[in-house]
């Protein structure tokens, strides 16, 4: 038997929670009925970025109802005396900030996480609640329009102090030999539904020409398509036309070079200089970590290549791009020799039975970038042209075996990202018993590179990524 409700709440204000109801479900929803409903309804806002409040099922009769005054404050959790729902229940609750109220209706029909109903007109809050009916447990965060949710954070926000969904091979959203594809949506919906970080393998076409500009989209030495060659340049039109769209955004690029023939890093760096990366309004390719504010309507490079001879004369010869050249290979958790890159990349999951083993070593890495307390130059004294101090904490939810079915990418995803779902909404950035001023950190969950994220219109993982930017902008809203 569940215990009673555990409400978390991970926004910037206290809520209350006034009134709970029960209601009992339809017959026609509680015996089969809702399977059907749920798929049409999650087919139908796939292409949304914030999830409607579902209707009330009807017809439905209230059988409890009862005012309270519970206050969860910031970043806290607490257990109610609300009982589990029965199968044939939905749950309603009103909570008020500020004197704004808002109402959740669960279980919803689509997928585990829905908007909050305002009662009020003109909101100046929104919510969004993860209810894990498992667990008996709600957590509330902030909505995010996701295709500009940067633009709530400050100019002088280390880039590094974020939380920042990203995807592991972007472009493989297409038809393709097992294990290669990795994404189940195209890069420009990624981007529209908040990803910021892009994880690029590319293959140099003609790499003894230095006029010719072909980088070849791969993973490993496979295509990334069996219907066609695709392209850096072409997945660099669509990036460009967000970021005109989005002048708030920036996207984190790791490029590395891979696929077949004998190119070299050198010859990939000048292609990538001379050809697509030379223009600073385009890109941001200083050799450090910058500040939001000096990325936005960019692309950030960290390259994962090496340099030829002039490049590494660079910026007062300190190089090009973030260096993550000397990144450690299936590693649990490594610093490159940089210190701009904290990466925990273990992908060699031979057997269903380690992918619990990749869980741990993702929920532990989630917590390092948890702990740390960015430097904010504006609170902390300290000169905005400073490079902030600590490192991309970078947190590959991935992993496959191309010989076993059951650890292709897609079959991973399927486990590991519900697992961190829960994880981040019951555990992150908590302590049993701890009070929110007790709790060191910032709260932030690093760069989070997922496989299959936003599959058949789920994009709950990412929602809860960028939820986890509340306590930065608490702080900055507090300077």
């Amino acid at each position: 038997m569940s215990s009673a409700l555990t409400i978390r709440n991970l926004t910037s204000r206290p809520v209350d929670l006034i009134k709970y109801e029960y209601n009992a479900i339809a017959p026609s929803l509680s015996q089969g009925g809702m399977t059907n409903i749920t798929h049409n309804v999650t087919s139908l806002f796939r292409n949304f970025t914030t999830p409607a409040a579902p209707p009330v099922a009807e017809p439905a009769t209230t059988f409890i109802q009862q005012d309270v005054s519970i206050r969860i404050e910031p970043f806290a959790s607490l257990q109610t005396d609300i009982k589990p729902q029965k199968p044939n229940e939905t749950l309603h609750l009103t909570f008020e900030t500020e004197g704004e109220k808002h109402r959740l209706d669960t279980p919803t029909l689509s997928s585990r996480s829905t908007t909050l109903h305002p009662l009020t007109e003109n909101p100046r809050f929104n919510y969004t609640a993860v209810h894990l009916l498992e667990h008996s447990h709600l957590t509330l965060y902030s909505s995010a329009h996701l295709s500009s949710w940067m633009r709530s954070l400050k100019d002088d926000t280390p880039l590094s102090a974020l939380s920042v969904p990203g995807t592991h091979n972007s472009p493989t959203c297409h038809r393709a030999l097992p294990s290669v594809r990795c994404q189940a949506t195209s890069p420009p919906e990624q981007l529209d539904n908040g990803v910021r970080f892009f994880d690029i393998r590319v293959q140099p076409e003609s790499p003894l020409d230095p006029s010719k500009d072909g980088l070849i989209l791969v993973h490993g030495v496979f295509p990334i398509s069996l219907t066609g060659t695709k392209y850096l340049r072409d997945l660099l039109v669509e990036v460009y036309t967000f970021l005109d769209r989005n002048p708030s955004e920036t996207i984190i690029m790791s490029l590395k070079r891979e696929g077949t023939g004998e190119a070299t890093d050198a010859q990939l760096s000048r292609i990538l200089r001379d050809h697509y990366a030379g223009d600073p309004n385009r890109w941001f390719t200083a050799p450090r970590i910058p500040y939001l504010g000096e990325a936005r309507g960019k692309i950030v490079l960290i390259r994962r290549f090496g340099l030829d001879e002039n490049l590494k004369q660079e910026w007062g010869g300190a190089g090009w791009g973030i260096n993550a050249e000397n990144w450690a290979d299936n590693t649990p958790n490594a610093t490159c020799p940089s210190g701009d890159i904290c990466v925990q990349d273990f992908y060699e999951v031979l057997e269903t039975v380690n992918i619990e083993k990749k869980i741990q070593y993702s929920q532990a890495h989630l917590e390092r970038a948890a702990r740390c307390v960015c430097t904010l130059p504006e609170q902390d004294g300290v000169s905005a042209n400073q490079s902030p101090k600590q490192p991309f904490f970078i947190n590959f939810l991935t992993a496959s075996n191309f010989w076993k079915v059951g650890c292709w990418p897609e079959k991973i995803a399927a486990k590991l990202n519900p697992a961190i779902v829960d994880f981040l909404c019951r555990k992150h950035n908590g302590v049993d018993g701890a009070a929110p001023d007790q709790v060191t950190g910032d709260g932030s969950t690093g760069i989070v590179v997922c496989d299959w994220v936003g599959y058949r219109g789920n994009w709950d993982l990412v929602r809860c990524i960028v939820g986890m930017n509340a306590k930065l902008e608490m702080r900055e809203r507090n300077a």
